[in-house]
């Protein structure tokens, strides 16, 4: 069971190097350990992912030189966010926003499918205060998201990067690993003091969260925008089954057995 827990944890670490979306991988895994609680898989997920994310915005930053002056008041917004979504994930069932993720997901994939162009080179669409607020208002809104639902932060904030801001995917991949970070980061805040973190266990993930950031990052770097924005579409394609299935789960089979 730990092997296969280090093996998914290598494999999110290389995904949330790419393009985000390692907490597909990595959380459902750690839910497989017996007599593990929900909120210990969660902020366990968090304390590994900190470390990825921390050597992938590194790496990222001594290769490939993204604009921190984007990136950073970006992050301390999006981490903001994700202390409100935290909150509002008390009051109300993130099932009630699930259905409009999936729909606007699908429209992502599609866009991205169908416009090869988009991405492959940075065509910035706003520039002085007015690039700033964009960025801004996304990280916004992404870290409430984070905080409220989690998966797939960092393949939004891709997302965002490309096609609101006009990045391409190498450096919106750049940009986003520094505000992923600051929202992991933020999570961790609120659980830490819940006593919820598994230390050990999440000590274990952080090092093959580690290794697996660090070859993803580097992968990404040498082999330029096509191979993100191929990985990119199968981690939206992944996002879509996981939230479609909980929809299923949550919305549609109770309202079908209710109309029985």
């Amino acid at each position: 069971m730990l092997l296969l827990i280090v093996v998914a944890a290598f494999g999110a670490g290389w995904i949330d190097a790419v393009v985000g979306g390692g907490g597909l991988l990595q959380l459902p895994a750690l839910l497989l350990i017996p007599g593990i609680a929900p909120i210990q898989a969660l902020a366990t997920n968090k304390l590994a992912s900190v470390f990825g994310t921390a050597t992938s915005s590194v790496t990222y930053y001594r290769r490939a030189r993204p604009d921190i002056r984007t990136a950073i008041p970006m992050a301390v917004i999006a981490l903001a966010g994700s202390f409100g979504g935290a909150a509002v994930a008390t009051l109300l069932p993130a099932a009630a926003f699930k259905p409009i993720i999936v729909v606007a997901l699908l429209a992502v994939a599609l866009f991205t499918a169908f416009r090869p162009q988009m991405g492959a080179a940075t065509m910035l669409r706003f520039h002085g205060h007015k690039h700033h607020l964009m960025a801004g208002a996304a990280g916004l809104v992404i870290g409430f998201y984070d905080g409220m639902i989690g998966p797939g932060t960092g393949t939004f904030l891709v997302i965002a990067l490309v096609a609101l801001l006009g990045y391409d995917f190498l450096q919106a991949s750049a940009k986003a690993k520094i505000v992923n970070l600051a929202t992991n980061a933020g999570a961790l805040l609120l659980f830490i003091p819940h006593g919820s973190v598994l230390w050990l266990l999440g000590g274990i993930l952080a090092v093959a969260n580690i290794g697996g950031s660090y070859l993803g990052s580097r992968m990404a770097i040498s082999r330029g925008t096509g191979f993100i924005r191929v990985v990119f579409l199968i981690v939206v394609i992944a996002l879509i089954a996981k939230l479609g299935v909980d929809v299923w789960n949550e919305n549609i089979a109770p309202a079908l057995a209710a109309m029985h």
